[in-house]
């Protein structure tokens, strides 16, 4: 590649090489070339030499599409590396001290990617403009039902009929749906069932099977559809077939023509953030000592070890006092600084899509899902200052037992996985570059200000009577 003759002379100098995709950066613009080795020599303005070495970061900017080449002229000869992050999911996030939080994976499933916005200014779509596309024709869709309702079996059996026998798609159920009476007893749907491919939660992985989600039930389904999948996670469509239904825009009565508009394409969607947590435990075990005759004596050393955990938390992460009458004490830390002790019966760490439900009874104020923020709040806390704060999604939160807490605490997550905290335990919590690709009934802002007025009955009050000319006299 002709570095001067594709750059020009006066741009030459500022440039940054990304060896993984093979890209040159050039200010804001990305061109890319596979035929770029590792490390390669440019000529530079003054006829020197240089050795360009290759960036450790993906290039961030490059996403497949053109970018409008805007102010690439520097006079600068200093080379720099890239310091933006990956948006590729073959490689792990590597954190910065951004406040910015990362920039969300655009491909969902093995076939679903957001359609490019040609008009984005730096590559930051408007959440309004955020539409879902196919790079190939979906196939197959799992559909994930609410266990042992009733209430379902119909919707979920003509959904089933639809997709298998009228769309002739691979239809992904998970094994204990069919387990239940009502559906393996039901000879009609006998044929429809064989033609299902099983799976079990925690044993079967089907991330890379599944092009897209159909949920049937209330806001809790979707919270277990997006468990389900640790890294990128297919577009997800949910019916309100549940209770409350804040984060199930679609009605059942027209699932056809709504099936048939997703796998067309071009929907309006929501990308809802994630959390990404690491529970370090510190495990105390005693090491056994053996005597002379073999005998194992029990009372040996203490040896810790460490083990850890992670999880994609769509809703929140709460840190109670559990069982024990005492307050929760755990120290709270904000990119490794301790910002404060939380003194009550816990915390709320939630995303902007987890601010309505445990956060906003707490106290904690409503956040669009499309802000990128984190929400903290306290629950009860025995302060009349400590109130709900928001922090920027590319902080680093840490939550640990403090020193003097006089009994432990407990953590779950999305209402699941719950577990003991003990002292040397520690909570990282960070913004997951994993969102969960809600698809839209109309668009992000108008399904949400829905939700709230019918499931919250936000701002609802009785008219305030007019006040005639003739009142106003008096």
């Amino acid at each position: 590649m002709d570095l001067q003759r594709s750059l020009g002379p006066d741009t030459a100098s500022d440039v940054r090489l990304n060896n993984r995709i093979g890209s040159v950066v050039v200010g804001g613009a990305c061109f890319q070339d596979k035929s770029l080795p590792p490390a390669w020599l440019c000529e530079m303005e003054g006829g020197k030499d240089v050795r360009v070495e290759s960036a450790p970061y993906c290039c961030s900017t490059c996403d497949g599409g053109e970018v409008p080449a805007r102010n690439l002229i520097r006079r600068s000869r200093k080379v720099r590396s890239l310091s933006t992050s990956s948006a590729s999911t073959s490689f792990e996030y590597r954190r910065t001290q951004s406040l910015h939080g990362p920039s969300p994976v655009t491909t969902f499933g093995p076939k679903a990617c957001m359609l490019q916005n040609p008009h984005a200014v730096m590559h930051i779509q408007d959440p309004a403009s955020q539409r879902l596309t196919w790079n190939k024709p979906p196939k197959s869709v799992l559909v994930i039902k609410k266990i042992r309702d009733a209430s379902l079996l119909q919707p979920f059996k003509e959904l089933c009929m639809f997709l298998t026998e009228g769309k002739n798609m691979i239809v992904y159920v998970e094994k204990k749906v069919l387990e239940d009476p009502a559906i393996s007893g039901d000879e009609n749907f006998a044929a429809v069932t064989k033609k299902f491919c099983t799976f079990r939660e925690d044993l079967d992985d089907i991330s890379n099977r599944v092009d897209f989600i159909i949920c049937l039930g209330g806001d809790g389904t979707l919270l277990y559809a997006s468990s389900l999948f640790q890294e990128s996670v297919p577009p997800v469509m949910a019916f309100h077939l549940g209770s409350l239904g804040f984060l199930t825009p679609f009605k059942f009565d027209m699932y056809q023509s709504q099936v048939n508009q997703i796998i067309e394409g071009n929907t309006a969607i929501v990308l809802r953030s994630r959390l990404k947590v690491r529970v370090l435990k510190e495990n105390w075990e005693k090491k056994a000592r053996v005597d002379e005759k073999g005998i194992i004596l029990t009372n040996g050393d203490i040896e810790s070890s460490r083990k850890a955990m992670q999880y994609q938390v769509l809703n929140e992460v709460v840190v109670d006092r559990g069982p024990s009458s005492y307050l929760s004490n755990v120290d709270l830390f904000l990119d490794g600084h301790l910002i404060t002790t939380v003194q009550g019966d816990g915390v709320i760490v939630s995303t902007p899509t987890g601010s309505t439900a445990y956060a906003v009874a707490a106290g904690a104020s409503m956040i669009h899902p499309n802000v990128p923020a984190i929400m903290i709040t306290p629950i009860c806390p025995h302060s009349l200052s400590f109130r709900p704060i928001v922090v920027p999604a590319g902080v680093e939160l840490k939550i640990m037992l403090s020193r003097d807490a006089r009994n432990t605490a407990w953590v779950s997550f999305d209402g699941r996985k719950r577990q003991e905290i003990c002292h040397g335990d520690s909570i990282t919590i960070t913004t997951s570059c994993f969102p969960v690709p809600s698809i839209c009934f109309r668009d992000p802002v108008n399904d949400w200000f829905e939700s709230l007025a019918e499931c919250l009955h936000w701002n609802v009050r009785k008219k305030q009577n007019y006040l005639s000319s003739e009142d106003e006299e008096f």
